[in-house]
């Protein structure tokens, strides 16, 4: 009996030790095979967003992160521990916005976002220049007057081939302006394509404290008054505001509006200075998003202050972008001036900046713009009526062709 008892019991015990056994089996195949966003432990909050609209394998993602994490050697025989974990999450971050193909959708982590709000304050250290993407390269929209750039001799128009050493193919803007950006009195090298020169040119620019102007007025002895504004910035419509009333007081009905090489600013300054020229209610321009909502439509304030009298020319080039293609397509579509000069430079769409975190921010394109007429500024930008380019010859002895133009045009009509 108590044999029969001791074996029982031997074979209970080997029966739990079994199912133990598997058990660990279990446990450990089943840790081994869990999700790869389980077997990254070095980062917090990895599941607090849900993603909206569609269902997404984020598995890939996590197990190329554990991949980086095992197997990557760098050039110099190290491993991945000089780049940290935020660091990499900041790469991606970075590739999920570049995945958009928008040159001005950005991820701006904490050095760039700081360069950003250095650039909105109006003074920094560079060359003096406005810069974009278009058609996939890096491209100069507009020298500041007088800044190292234009005094260097970097025009609107010309595409960025290198920076210094650095080859700027699937560059982005922002990076461009980190490299750009240095002490002053330091050199920096450019390697330029422009469109009338066979081969490519180079230009050494040497930083300097670089301070945005933004009007300059003048009035020429044949009665015709030129005002030039340089940018939309908040303290433009003021200013522009006052150089209308010098205007008005030179009792002339001749006015050149100057909007080359402006690469635009505040879409509210825009409508202000429109304002001056159109009835209250008038579109000036249109605005879509992207949740598919009805049109906003941006109206004149209606100062209106000029009668029908009014002669007035709006003088555009490849410098022309953004709040400036907004001001002279509303003015031209509302028969209010004709456009004289080259083809603006095509940037008709709305960033907002975003925050991420404390020190990161996203610039992500939420809308774009349109004419009074429905014509897309970011499409083809916009033409002028009378078409008019500057020649290597006419700027090397001081001569302004457009400006000539735009002058005779009052003169006569």
């Amino acid at each position: 009996m108590k044999k029969k008892i001791g074996l029982k019991l031997i074979l209970a015990f080997l029966f739990i030790s079994v199912l133990f056994g598997v058990f660990l089996l279990g446990v450990y195949y089943g840790y081994e095979k869990r999700p790869e966003i389980e077997k990254v432990t070095e980062l917090v909050n990895k599941e607090v967003e849900v993603v909206k609209q569609e269902q997404v394998d984020f598995a890939p993602f996590w197990k190329a992160w554990n991949i980086i994490n095992d197997k990557y050697l760098m050039e110099n025989g190290t491993s991945t521990e000089k780049v940290t974990s935020q660091e990499k999450v900041w790469g991606a971050i970075s590739g999920l916005v570049a995945s958009l193909n928008d040159p001005y959708t950005v991820f701006l982590p904490p050095e760039e976002k700081k360069r950003f709000e250095d650039d909105i304050s109006g003074n920094f250290t560079g060359v003096g220049m406005e810069i974009g993407v278009k058609n996939n390269v890096l491209t100069v929209i507009s020298p500041l007057p007088d800044s190292p750039a234009s005094r260097a001799g970097i025009k609107a128009g010309d595409q960025i081939v290198k920076i210094d050493n650095k080859i700027t193919t699937n560059m982005s803007s922002d990076e461009a302006v980190g490299l750009i950006r240095g002490e002053r009195g330091k050199p920096v090298r450019f390697v330029l394509l422009r469109v009338e020169n066979e081969k490519p040119i180079e230009l050494t620019v040497v930083r300097d404290v670089i301070t945005i102007p933004t009007l300059k007025t003048e009035k020429l002895d044949n009665g015709v008054f030129i005002i030039r504004l340089y940018n939309f910035s908040a303290p433009a419509p003021g200013l522009f505001k006052n150089a209308l009333q010098e205007f008005a007081d030179t009792k002339t009905d001749k006015l050149i509006l100057d909007l080359r090489g402006n690469p635009g600013g505040y879409l509210d300054a825009a409508v202000n200075i429109a304002s001056w020229f159109l009835p209250i209610g008038k579109p000036v321009v249109i605005e879509k998003n992207s949740s598919g909502e009805s049109d906003k439509v941006y109206r004149s304030k209606g100062y209106d202050v000029f009668n029908e009298n009014l002669k007035m020319v709006i003088l555009i080039d490849q410098g022309s972008a953004s709040a400036s293609e907004i001001l002279a397509g509303a003015l031209s579509e509302h028969n209010k001036a004709i456009l004289i000069g080259e083809k603006t430079f095509g940037k008709g769409s709305v960033q907002e900046l975003v925050s991420l975190t404390d020190d990161s921010s996203i610039k992500i394109t939420v809308a774009k713009w349109y004419t009074p007429n429905g014509h897309s500024i970011s499409q083809s930008g916009l033409d002028p009526d009378i078409k008019v380019s500057l020649k290597e010859e006419d700027i090397a002895v001081g001569r302004d062709l457009q400006e000539e133009t735009a002058i005779k045009y009052l003169l006569e009509n």
